[in-house]
């Protein structure tokens, strides 16, 4: 008796019909199932089903046999299951984090550093805000994030990827699209689109530019997320000042210009636990420069495009 026997049985007992186990849930052809049954009775040595017009019934002995048959094939699947995990945890999993969007950018960048590693290792991503990225790097439960320098922990180590500077977002159509650049006088009297504190560092950053400028700019809505940002700046016709990565997930509906003056930057960092001692953390430590190098000639493009 082999677990296909069981598999075949159980598929015709609960369809209540060869033709529905066969085609549904066997995609087998009936008459190779038909011959696996009577084999199965046959080694048993009781009829199991009772065959009729009106479908499949199962006997007394199929009813007994039937929930013996489920049962085993629970264990099997519970045996397959661990030998899979037990399989997967011989090989070392590196755990990467990312503020939410930066991911698009900065994970293919992390991968190329693990390329050598990768099929040795497990790499887990997860996208989150950056206070949840503090907090999980401190658990343990993360290796590695790119994130805001977080304040007042201690136990995490950053090292600066990029600084990126603050750009006005607003609808294409809006009438300061048409500047090259928007001066932060030209806020006053429109509908203003700030983060929450849910992204502490950037809305500190924010709040202190607007607040030694001197002007009476206040915020209309706070956003919890890009994607609140995106929605809030088309549906009221607003201005958001955003970090610049914003711009890679604006649709065609909106647009960004640099600020007038000096952008005040925000920076990106990698942030990692001092007492991680991960082998895959030190290696991707030890390739860093590389990386960073990388990172930086990007972003130096990138505001290059934005002047």
């Amino acid at each position: 008796m082999e677990l296909r026997h069981l598999r075949y049985f159980v598929a015709v007992a609960e369809t209540g019909s060869f033709t529905t186990a066969a085609e549904q849930r066997l995609h087998t052809a009936q008459p190779s199932l038909s011959r696996q049954i009577r084999d199965l009775e046959e080694e048993v040595g009781v009829d199991l089903l009772i065959r009729g017009a009106r479908g499949v019934e199962l006997t007394a002995a199929g009813q007994a046999f039937l929930e013996h048959a489920r049962g085993t094939l629970a264990q099997a699947q519970s045996a397959i299951d661990a030998a899979r995990r037990a399989a997967r945890r011989l090989k070392p999993v590196f755990a990467l984090g990312f503020l939410t969007g930066q991911e698009i950018e900065w994970l293919p960048e992390a991968m190329r550093v693990l390329r050598d590693e990768l099929p040795k290792i497990e790499v887990t991503v997860s996208s989150q805000y950056s206070p949840s990225l503090r907090d999980a790097l401190v658990k343990g439960d993360l290796d590695l994030a790119f994130m805001r320098p977080e304040p007042n922990v201690p136990e995490l180590e950053y090292r600066l990827v990029v600084k990126e500077p603050l750009v006005v977002v607003l609808p294409s159509d809006h009438p300061l699209a048409a500047c090259e650049k928007i001066a932060l006088q030209q806020f006053i009297g429109e509908t203003f689109i700030i983060v929450s504190h849910t992204a502490p560092t950037v809305r500190t950053v924010i709040d202190e530019f607007v607040l030694q400028s001197g002007l009476d700019i206040r915020a209309s809505y706070e956003v919890d997320n890009l994607a609140m940002a995106v929605s809030l700046v088309a549906s009221t016709r607003g201005l958001a000042l955003l970090p610049c990565y914003a711009r890679n997930f604006l649709p065609s509906s909106l647009t960004s210009r640099p600020l007038a003056v000096e952008s005040p930057t925000i920076d990106l960092v990698i942030g990692y636990s001092r007492a991680n001692t991960s082998p895959i953390l030190s290696l991707f430590l030890s390739r860093i420069d590389h990386l960073l190098a990388r990172c930086r000639s990007i972003a130096a493009e990138n505001q290059a495009s934005i002047a």
